[in-house]
């Protein structure tokens, strides 16, 4: 069996995306933790999410068609998490709605890395 263990995005700004990324994810019982100035990871249940300035020192870039999912709950949910990414600065790449089986909503953080909440 094999399962997702971390999914890492670039940032140009860790101090922002810090800041972006545990005011998003304190309700969700995530912990942060800050091995270097470079990397932030949020820890899950069997999971790590992670923001991280490139090793090679190159500018970040979200990449085309890359999009990390987080289940997050219920439609209730789905709208809260979707609602509280724009009011902390991410923008709008498909609002809370039914897409087949989930209900689902896409969002970019600062950096412009997409990622979609889903019940």
């Amino acid at each position: 069996m094999m399962k997702m263990n971390y999914f890492v995005v670039g940032t140009n700004d860790m101090v922002a995306a810090k800041s972006f990324y545990d005011a998003l994810f304190a309700q969700l019982g995530l912990q942060s933790m800050s091995p270097s100035e470079r990397m932030t990871y949020w820890l899950g249940d069997g999971f790590a999410f992670a923001a991280a300035k490139p090793f090679n020192t190159k500018p970040a870039t979200n990449g085309n068609g890359t999009m990390v999912g987080f289940c997050v709950g219920v439609e209730e949910d789905v709208k809260r998490m979707h609602a509280l990414a724009l009011e902390l600065g991410g923008t709008c790449e498909g609002a809370p709605n039914q897409r087949g089986p989930k209900f689902s909503a896409y969002v970019r953080d600062l950096d412009g890395n997409k990622m979609c909440f889903s019940d």
